[in-house]
């Protein structure tokens, strides 16, 4: 009850207060004090005045200046921003994918290279021939009625691997592992047809970016033809091929191409060979 008596003067002082007096004191001078006396109405009215200046001047410097983005800094983005994020994040993915398959590609490239054993190639084939041959002795090929018939002679080895050219152009380019051309160039236009210089499998059947459209063939007896900066790719891995077979047509891709050519090459056991060796047509 006393409590409530007390807090009841308290309330009633407090309303009996008609103004303010601001007295000031002068430090280190011998004037004397003054002060000044406000109502309570100029006193309220001046401090809601001075509140509204400083939120007014607050406002202007944090819109109109940096001081915003030290004080407000925040984590979220624009809708910009959000798209540039994305269109990277698309050109990371694409990169991604475009980098795995020319890891694959690679490893293809690799194995095709360093097929030194040809005894699964020789396998294969030797299960289709016997397979042919049960439907007809001679396979249906005249060519190869001929050599039994006539060429199967003591001293006359028609088991040999024998290469053909594969395109019909000039040399533009020979031979030369010293400066690292593997192979031959030879010239033709745009989508002249590329032949299987012998018979055989497809190791490879891709892009490169270096040699753009290549083909690889496998054949027995260790040999492996090359065929790049083709235009157009007719075959796929892993199909057999026999000899003068249409496989490609010739181009001008890839990075290293000067021109329309076919840039030919023939390794036998893991090691590049003049082609000119082993063509008996050329």
């Amino acid at each position: 009850m006393l409590k409530n008596i007390l807090a009841k003067i308290k309330y009633d002082r407090l309303k009996k207060i008609n103004g303010f007096s601001i007295i000031i004191v002068p430090s280190g001078s011998s004037a004397g004090t003054k002060s000044k006396y406000f109502t309570s109405g100029k006193f309220y009215s001046f401090l809601v005045a001075y509140s509204f200046v400083v939120f007014f001047l607050g406002f202007l410097i944090l819109n109109l200046t940096p001081l915003k983005d030290l004080i407000f800094s925040s984590t979220s983005l624009s809708p910009t921003d959000k798209k540039i994020i994305n269109e990277l994040n698309q050109k990371l993915i694409y990169l991604t994918s475009e980098l795995e398959n020319l890891k694959n590609t690679n490893q293809q490239l690799k194995n095709a290279i360093m097929l030194g054993d040809s005894s699964l190639i020789d396998s294969l084939s030797n299960k289709i021939d016997s397979d042919q041959q049960i439907k007809n002795p001679f396979g249906g090929n005249i060519l190869e009625v001929f050599e039994k018939l006539f060429l199967s002679q003591p001293g006359n080895n028609i088991n040999e691997i024998q290469f053909t050219t594969p395109l019909n152009g000039f040399i533009s380019r020979g031979f030369n592992p010293d400066n690292g051309h593997m192979g031959i160039d030879i010239v033709a236009k745009v989508g002249t047809p590329v032949f299987a210089a012998a018979s055989g499998y497809v190791v490879f059947s891709g892009y490169t970016v270096r040699d753009g459209y290549m083909i690889i063939l496998a054949h027995s007896d260790g040999y492996i033809s090359v065929y790049k900066h083709c235009s157009q790719l007719l075959k796929q891995q892993r199909e057999r091929v026999t000899e003068g077979e249409i496989i490609a047509l010739s181009g001008n891709t890839g990075e290293i191409t000067t021109g329309p050519h076919l840039h030919f090459e023939v390794w036998k056991d893991g090691k590049p060979i003049d082609p000119k060796t082993v063509l008996n047509n050329f």
